[in-house]
């Protein structure tokens, strides 16, 4: 994709999903969770195109397969209606029963066809949703004092110590178009789909097929490089909804703003990824890995990812430890055949591996690189022309306390 001037998409930085025209979003305390708001929606004035990439595990939660099925009738939903503190994930038939009774209950308190809402849900897995209090909730939600958007960034959290949310703006036939973004994601975060729920709105004109091929792209540049704990879970997915008010010219892959628009997808993507990565369970530091010089996209995309996965180099950063065998290792492992003596790895602008030698450094000095809050690392691998980059975190002692406390 070629670069994009920053002048050409401007970054709001209280943008999230009522940003674009035609959408309102809210959420409510329905009793999932003992305190915390526990139940959300999104709401588009008129039925919207939308693409969605899902979880590649094999346990994929009843949501999942209810907003599936719903979104391949038409390639459209105008709703969404999300819980948080129950995954619904390995509940049975029960399970899909109480999956499409949301779906229902949310349908006909908007005046909509059922298969135009979108249904999912995140928390602990294993255990039926109290369906009592999320049909009272669901019949309370449109109450006008539940409508803010604050409302429902906070009801899709479970460990996330943040909201996170993101939009910009451009002009696409003279027209300003709008994407905004919101999503939940700390733990059990692996790049192999999004693992997390993200939900992007858009008041841009496109065609749903070309939506699809954009999101699938961009979702292996962004969500699917971060990791936390190399745990891929049951309900991740994100969804696109596009509902055309922005007026412009239907967007296709041979309009001359289609890139443009693609580059404001990944801004919005690629925020919302990094942020994940950063409130990683227990996390400090928001780790980067810049992987350049590559014989394909893929290979750099693979020494990136198990680099960032590896839970030595992670607790190493935490530890502020320039332990660079770490990062060779997790590079000599990740499939890929190297050249040693082409290799050279730096630690932010510290350079510690070259001509398969250690590099002189001065300890302390890269000790205290290691103490910011964002660690960069970057490997040249002199093989190519291909480049990725991965995001991730560091490995702490609260994440240990975090999870072993999750269910008590």
């Amino acid at each position: 994709m070629p670069a994009i001037s920053n002048k050409e998409i401007v970054v709001l930085e209280e943008g999230s999903v009522t940003l674009p025209q035609g959408f309102v979003a809210g959420g409510m305390h329905c009793g999932i969770k003992r305190k915390r708001l526990d139940l959300g929606y999104i709401v588009s004035d008129v039925p919207a195109i939308t693409a969605g990439v899902y979880t590649t595990n094999i346990f994929q939660a009843a949501p999942l397969l209810v907003t599936q099925e719903s979104i391949a009738k038409e390639n459209k939903i105008q709703a969404i209606i999300v819980n948080s503190g129950n995954a619904n994930a390995c509940t049975g038939e029960q399970g899909l029963l109480d999956a499409f009774e949301m779906q229902k209950g949310f349908a006909n308190e908007l005046g909509i066809e059922e298969h135009l809402v979108a249904v999912t849900s995140t928390g602990v897995i294993g255990e039926l949703l109290p369906m009592d209090k999320v049909k009272t909730g669901i019949n309370q939600i449109l109450q006008s004092k539940y409508a803010t958007e604050e409302n429902f960034k906070n009801a899709i959290l479970t460990t996330d110590t943040c909201i996170k949310q993101v939009g910009v703006q451009m002009k696409i036939d003279g027209k300003t178009v709008s994407i905004g973004g919101a999503a939940k994601g700390s733990g059990m975060i692996h790049p192999n789909m999004a693992t997390m729920l993200g939900f992007v709105t858009t008041d841009v004109n496109i065609a749903h097929e070309d939506l699809l091929t954009a999101l699938k792209d961009i979702t292996n540049q962004t969500f699917n490089m971060i990791t936390v704990d190399g745990d891929t879970s049951t309900n991740d997915m994100v969804l696109v909804m596009a509902n055309g008010l922005a007026g412009n010219d239907q967007l296709t892959k041979d309009h001359p703003d289609w890139d443009l628009f693609k580059a404001g997808l990944k801004l919005v993507s690629e925020e919302l990824a990094k942020k994940i990565a950063r409130d990683g369970e227990g996390a400090t530091k928001l780790v980067e890995v810049q992987v350049n010089g590559a014989y394909s996209h893929e290979a750099a995309r693979a020494v990136g990812k198990s680099i960032i996965s590896s839970n030595l180099v992670k607790t190493a950063i935490y530890g502020t430890d320039p332990n660079w065998g770490r990062i060779v290792t997790a590079i000599g492992y990740s499939g890929i055949p190297v050249e040693p003596n082409a290799l050279v790895v730096a630690i932010g602008p510290y350079k510690v591996f070259e001509n398969g030698l250690p590099s002189p450094i001065v300890e302390e000095e890269v000790k205290e690189y290691l103490e910011q809050e964002t660690v960069k690392i970057i490997v040249e691998l002199n093989q190519g022309n291909d480049s990725a980059t991965a995001w991730g975190c560091d490995l702490t002692y609260d994440y240990v306390k975090i999870n072993a406390s999750y269910r008590t």
